[in-house]
C-alpha cells in the first residue's frame, strides 16, 4: 500500500482536504456507507471517502479500517493487519451487527490486536440502517446522528 497527495473540492465548490480514508474488511455495506457519511460531516465526500481494492492511501489521510463484531470481520483485520506494513497505524470503526455485545471469541481476538490500531471506535447497533435506502436518510435520525457525533469525538481526540 502506498501514500499519494490530494485535494478535493466539495459541492460548495471551496477546496477541503480528504481527511479520512475508509477501507471495508467485510464488504460495502450500509454500515460502511454510514460511516463514510458521518465521518464526511455534510463536507459532499471532501472529507471522508471510501477507498476501493487497490487504491492508494492519500498521503495525510487518517487510514479508517471498518469491520462488524462478528469473528469472521476480526479475522479480516488480523489479516489485515499481518499485511498493513509501513503506513501510520489505522482507526476501526467496529460496527455492532446486533443489539448484543460481541461475542467472547471476537472479544478476545480484538483484545490481542489492539496494539496496531490507533485506537477503536465502537459505532453501536443501529436498527434503523437495516430500514433506510442510504447513509443520507440514515443520518436524519436522531440515533444515527448522535452515533456519528461519538464516533468523530472518538477519532478526533475530542
Amino acid at each position: 500500500m502506498t501514500t499519494h497527495s490530494t485535494t478535493t473540492a466539495p459541492a460548495s465548490g471551496v477546496p477541503a482536504e480528504l481527511r479520512y480514508a475508509l477501507m471495508p474488511l467485510d464488504g460495502n455495506g450500509i454500515a460502511l456507507a454510514a460511516v463514510a457519511a458521518m465521518l464526511d460531516n455534510d463536507a459532499g465526500g471532501a472529507r471522508a471517502r471510501i477507498l476501493g481494492p487497490g487504491q492508494v492511501l492519500p498521503y495525510g489521510t487518517v487510514p479508517v479500517l471498518v469491520t462488524d463484531t462478528t469473528v469472521y470481520g476480526v479475522t479480516r483485520l488480523e489479516e489485515t493487519l499481518l499485511r498493513w506494513g509501513p503506513l501510520p497505524k489505522p482507526w476501526l470503526v467496529w460496527v455492532a451487527d446486533a443489539p448484543t455485545g460481541p461475542v467472547q471469541d471476537a472479544r478476545f481476538m480484538m483484545r490481542a490486536l489492539e496494539g496496531r490500531l490507533a485506537g477503536v471506535a465502537r459505532l453501536p447497533y443501529l436498527p434503523v440502517l437495516r430500514a433506510v435506502t442510504g447513509p443520507d436518510e440514515a443520518l436524519k435520525y436522531g440515533d444515527v446522528q448522535t452515533a456519528a457525533e461519538k464516533l468523530r469525538r472518538t477519532i478526533e481526540g475530542k
